[in-house]
């Protein structure tokens, strides 16, 4: 160890202003990008193996910030799955926008918390414009409060925290002084097909899952109207826009109705799917939305700007505001945007950044063509996929997903897992109807025709490998 107590502090100074490390970085950056579009979609056996170079004891003494970078790239940029690229299907993943990376790595320079106004006056500027242009975008009104979190399974816990807190205030029961005993009892209703991060969002904040009133839904799992048990004001409603499997939406506009005349809480877990509210040709899959109370979405998953970019909103800010609220001596608020108010953290990154940058760069029209290009880019894999034999479509493609079975679960398991070895795209499984199903999702805008046909041939090629 160096007698040079600042010797750390030195060392740090000269990686700074000599600026090579940072160089050689956006090299190994722009050599990610020349391959990654091209490449097989999941790392092949032989770079997997290359994993094994991190798994070392920690270091005793101070490394080589160059050899570490070029460590991780050698070893690491291998290993990545390419969901940048256009044939990555597996999960609602989507990709990142260019301008969305160069914005990101600019904020990384940046390094802010954007907790409040004083302590990052960009992101505090940057959230109130993207909040008016969220409100704008999905038809909300103007007093909808809104906290940029991690994704929509933290943007489900900020708006079902709000509902908690407004439908027990209205009951004389103030939650954030007196807890949950002996608290009145609240209700939550959903559809038989929520989302896991629902059942997440419930048991954090102590409601539990054996609380949901379960409402039975279509063939395409959609809640149905008619099978709603009676509501009243406390109870708590939720919806989907999107499913998860289907890719389905709830009737909101008629349940939402049912909702504002018993004094419900109506909460859409919108993650991928109420990205449709801005698009002309889908607009009609989100009506009534604006009728609900609280929404989750995330921008990752539609709008392709980087992972990390969940949005909650809330119609009432005092609720949303008092569940999340924080106080301490030394947050001293100067009266512009605090966003910490509307999320479960104080400190956190950034994150606005890269959003604004996608908002501003694809505008009204971009998102537009965006959001009804993932659907046409569906269509066409639900279209050319019939021509692949013993493949059936159990879904309406209503939006961007896509399912798959064959004619028997061992089947359909055996073609998902040929697929993903084949590596020209990459799929997974879930269970539908009491089926095994290939899922499909196709959210990334660098997805063309070309990258779905592709895909589709490898269907073929791996149903009559297993086959023959």
């Amino acid at each position: 160890m160096s007698n040079d107590k600042y010797s750390l502090q030195k060392s740090m100074y000269r990686q700074v202003t000599d600026k090579d490390l940072f160089h050689q970085t956006h090299k190994y950056a722009m050599d990610y990008l020349d391959n990654v579009f091209d490449r097989e979609v999941y790392p092949s056996e032989g770079s997997l193996a290359k994993l094994e170079a991190f798994d070392t004891a920690i270091p005793e003494s101070r490394g080589d910030a160059a050899q570490i970078i070029k460590l991780l790239h050698e070893n690491g940029s291998p290993n990545t799955v390419a969901q940048l690229g256009g044939r990555y299907f597996g999960f609602v993943n989507g990709s990142a926008l260019p301008v969305t990376l160069a914005a990101k790595q600019l904020a990384t320079f940046y390094d802010q918390n954007a907790g409040m106004t004083v302590i990052s006056p960009l992101a505090a500027k940057l959230e109130e414009v993207v909040i008016r242009w969220l409100q704008m975008l999905f038809g909300l009104p103007t007093s909808t409060a809104v906290g940029f979190v991690s994704g929509t399974a933290s943007a489900n816990i900020c708006g079902l925290a709000a509902a908690r807190h407004r439908l027990l205030l209205n009951q004389g029961w103030n939650v954030n002084k007196r807890g949950l005993q002996g608290a009145p009892q609240l209700r939550v209703v959903a559809g038989k097909e929520i989302h896991a991060t629902i059942f997440k969002a419930l048991a954090i904040l102590g409601l539990g899952h054996d609380i949901i009133e379960w409402v039975d839904v279509d063939d395409q799992g959609r809640l149905m109207v008619e099978k709603l048990p009676q509501l009243d004001d406390r109870t708590i409603v939720i919806l989907q826009a999107g499913n998860v499997n289907s890719g389905s939406f709830d009737p909101f506009d008629e349940i939402c109705d049912l909702a504002a005349r018993t004094g419900s809480w109506v909460h859409i877990d919108g993650a991928f799917g109420l990205w449709a509210q801005t698009s002309g040709e889908l607009r009609h899959l989100t009506k009534g939305i604006e009728k609900a109370h609280s929404w989750s979405v995330d921008a990752h998953k539609t709008l392709n700007a980087p992972y990390d970019s969940g949005i909650a909103m809330c119609v009432d800010e005092e609720a949303m505001g008092s569940a999340l609220h924080m106080t301490g001596a030394y947050i001293m608020s100067e009266g512009g945007r605090e966003g910490l108010y509307f999320t479960p953290e104080m400190s956190r990154r950034a994150r606005i950044i890269e959003l604004w940058a996608a908002l501003k760069y694809l505008g009204r029209a971009g998102i537009d063509e965006l959001v009804y290009g993932l659907h046409q880019r569906a269509l066409q894999f639900a279209g050319q996929i019939g021509t692949v034999h013993g493949l059936n479509v159990p879904n309406e493609v209503c939006f961007n997903q896509v399912l798959l079975h064959c004619s028997s679960d061992e089947l359909t398991v055996r073609l998902m897992e040929q697929v993903q070895q084949l590596r020209t795209c990459w799929v997974g499984g879930s269970s539908w109807k009491g089926r095994k199903v290939i899922r499909v999702s196709v959210c990334s805008w660098a997805t063309t025709e070309s990258d779905i046909t592709r895909a589709v041939a490898s269907f073929d090629q791996a149903l009559k490998m297993i086959t023959s």
